[in-house]
């Protein structure tokens, strides 16, 4: 089993910044793929980010590209997704996932789930 733990979500004004983390633990050791997913009210969940943790590899979807990063640190097991110039539409849960696999974490059908933090953009 994984255990995912989001972190960072808030409110903030439209071009401003946030930055969300997710600590996995337990048996992460062969978790190959991780990413953000978001979903607003409404609307159907999307992938936003991913990255393959053995590698270099990266996916973001092309709304964010340019204003989000998606990283991470091994050593702490962490993930994280550094969003800057937020704007309304970016208004979200957003829920970090993994999985044995990145092309699955990528086509959307991760294995495990973190339990989601907010984030709103607003004036």
């Amino acid at each position: 089993q994984v255990q995912l733990v989001e972190s960072g979500g808030g409110s903030v004004q439209p071009g401003g910044s946030l930055r969300l983390s997710c600590v996995a633990s337990g048996y992460t050791y062969n978790v190959y793929g991780m990413g953000w997913f978001r979903q607003a009210p409404g609307k159907e969940r999307e992938g936003v980010a991913a990255i393959h943790t053995g590698g270099s590899s990266t996916y973001y979807v092309d709304s964010v590209k340019g204003r989000f990063t998606i990283s991470q640190d091994n050593a702490k097991n962490t993930l994280y997704l550094q969003m800057n110039s937020l704007k309304p539409e970016d208004t979200a849960m957003y829920y970090c996932a993994a999985d044995f696999s990145y092309p699955l974490l990528v086509a959307g059908s991760p294995y495990y789930w973190g339990q989601g933090t907010q984030v709103t953009v607003s004036s």
